[in-house]
C-alpha cells in the first residue's frame, strides 16, 4: 500500500501540469494526456475532500467536551 503524503499530491499535480504544457504534445498524445489530467484532478479532489473531512471532524471533536477523541490523523505505518 502506498504511503503518499499531501506534498506528494502537489508534486504529481505539478508534474501533470508540466506534461500538459509540453509544446511537443499533439494529437492523440495530447488527448490522452488531457484524459489522464482529468482523472488525476478527480482523484486529487477526493483526496482533498477526505483530508478536509478529517480536519473538520477533529475540529468538531475539540469543540465538544466529553466527546472521545479518535486517532483520525494517526500515522498507520506502524500498524
Amino acid at each position: 500500500m502506498a504511503r503518499n503524503k499531501l506534498v506528494d499530491l502537489n508534486d504529481h499535480l505539478f508534474e501533470q501540469m508540466e506534461r500538459l504544457n509540453d509544446d511537443d504534445l499533439k494529437g492523440e498524445e495530447l488527448s490522452q494526456e488531457i484524459i489522464r489530467a482529468q482523472a488525476m484532478c478527480g482523484v486529487a479532489g477526493q483526496i482533498i475532500a477526505g483530508g478536509r473531512l478529517i480536519l473538520d471532524a477533529a475540529k468538531a471533536a475539540d469543540d465538544c467536551p466529553g466527546i472521545r477523541k479518535t486517532t483520525l490523523l494517526a500515522d498507520k505505518s506502524n500498524a
